[in-house]
């Protein structure tokens, strides 16, 4: 079973954890339309569709956190991963959508 994390309860989360990822699965266009700022994590994009094929470029001993537009490709990723034995992966519940309402308004939303 995948946590859910509400994005308001992230950087609570963040810092129980050394050296998390943000994994954001969406498309490029979607990335260059609106993306979290990298702040006290490491930012890593591939699209849901390559996470297949590249998901051993990610440690599965470091917590992950993964994100997409309104957390279901995201919640199918974090199930994905959990099957291939990371340790510890959550979901972004809400995706981007919800951590520019009420993390970063500065986000677009689209």
């Amino acid at each position: 079973m995948v946590m859910q994390l509400h994005p308001s309860d992230f950087e609570q989360w963040r810092q129980g954890h050394a050296e998390p990822i943000v994994l954001d699965v969406r498309e490029p266009w979607e990335v260059q339309a609106a993306s979290v700022k990298a702040n006290g994590f490491e930012l890593k994009v591939i699209a849901m569709g390559e996470v297949p094929t590249r998901w051993q470029e990610l440690d599965p001993n470091r917590p992950i956190a993964c994100l997409c537009h309104h957390g279901m490709r995201s919640l199918q990723v974090a199930r994905y991963l959990q099957q291939q034995g990371f340790a510890e992966v959550v979901n972004l519940q809400g995706g981007i959508d919800a951590w520019s309402s009420a993390v970063d308004p500065t986000v677009p939303r689209y």
